[in-house]
């Protein structure tokens, strides 16, 4: 079991930001008004926020890093570590982290690299980058992660309601003797089609036939760069394994759901979700959703709930967490940490603060076309 700790190191902020577009379940009329009103009860969404055809998942991670930045008041000279996650990137090649580097304006002493991960992301980010600052030689780093929705088809019911766009950014500083972060993490890749994308990497790449619209099922009709869900599995997987990972992380740090002020998870779908804090037989209240107005943000999603639904609290108190993530791949895990009153400014809209920066030739260069 993939069971570690990791010390000397806190989290110091945590900024989030969505497009302005606001999309409504509600007027999602592909499907029925009988069916809507269930999709709505049943995975929690009634609305999320769209990107135009110009902005990316890192346009969004850009923006939310550069408030936290100034937020805190670091020096960007002394950022040294830069990690974005996503599934969503601008380019096949080069990888987002270098272009983000440049365009904050970050030393070239940093090192910026790209992970490939989605619904667990934020927990296996968090591993990587505080193993990676624990000795002190690096003081602070970014860990940036969004997605964006766009590879889903509007015609198909059982993905189209459910996904939304949010970028966001976590400061992490090196903080000798604070308390230790314990990560429990586990892989399933035997699952790795309960969500996936078939043509378009260099496995099947993409055909003319790859383009071809297909009928699935009743409502679900699709190309095959567009994603694949298969619900069932999916929500099987999740309350199959995640309460026993997070069961199996509090059994090793001797601690009880009680000990915790929070529990975040990713935000899947809120009956998975009740299922899951059922099972972890804890009140309702401690587990926050912002799945009814931001959808399931893929890797943001840990992020963007904690700004969206605890951002008050986390900026004036110390807290408890337990944070868990899990979905495509099949990956999961979770991680028990403590804040103390960290900077978490409030869900940024991103066009209203793009005017506030510089954006250099990578936006344009999307803008262009």
């Amino acid at each position: 079991m993939a069971v570690f700790t990791t010390r000397n190191t806190r989290i110091a902020g945590i900024s989030a930001c969505v497009p302005e577009k606001i999309i409504s379940n509600w007027d999602y009329t592909w499907i029925g008004m009988k069916e809507r009103q269930q999709l709505v009860n049943t995975i929690g969404v009634e609305t999320k926020r769209a990107v135009d055809k110009y902005t990316s998942a890192s346009d969004l991670c850009y923006v939310a890093a550069e408030k936290l930045v100034e937020d805190l008041g670091w020096i960007k000279e002394e950022i040294e570590l830069l990690i974005f996650i996503s599934q969503s990137k601008d380019y096949t090649i080069p990888h987002n982290a270098a272009i983000i580097q440049d365009r904050m304006g970050l030393p070239r002493t940093c090192v910026a690299f790209d992970i490939g991960l989605g619904c667990s992301a934020y927990v296996y980010g968090l591993s990587v980058m505080n193993n990676m600052m624990s000795s002190g030689h690096i003081k602070k780093g970014l860990l940036l992660m969004g997605d964006i929705s766009s590879t889903g088809s509007r015609r198909d019911k059982s993905a189209y309601p459910l996904f939304g766009d949010a970028g966001t950014a976590t400061a992490i500083e090196y903080a000798d003797g604070f308390e230790e972060m314990t990560f429990n993490l586990q892989t399933d890749g035997a699952g790795y089609d309960a969500i996936i994308i078939p043509d378009g990497g260099m496995r099947n790449p993409t055909t003319k036939s790859s383009l071809e619209f297909k009928q699935i099922d009743k409502g679900i009709i699709r190309n095959n760069i567009q994603i694949v869900l298969n619900g069932i599995d999916v929500f099987n997987f999740s309350l199959r394994e995640v309460a026993p990972n997070i069961l199996s992380l509090l059994e090793r740090i001797n601690k009880t759901t009680e000990d915790f002020d929070y529990f975040v998870l990713h935000q899947a779908n809120k009956l998975m979700n009740n299922a899951i804090r059922m099972k972890l037989k804890s009140p309702k209240a401690k587990f926050p959703l912002s799945i009814s107005k931001y959808g399931n943000t893929s890797s943001a999603s840990i992020p963007v709930t904690i700004v969206s639904e605890l951002q008050k609290e986390i900026s004036v108190n110390e807290l408890n967490l337990i944070l868990s993530g899990f979905g495509v791949g099949l990956s999961w895990g979770s991680v028990s940490l403590k804040t103390d009153r960290i900077k978490c400014p409030e869900v940024l809209i991103y066009e209203d603060h793009i005017k506030n920066y510089n954006p250099n030739r990578y936006h344009y260069i999307v803008k262009s076309k």
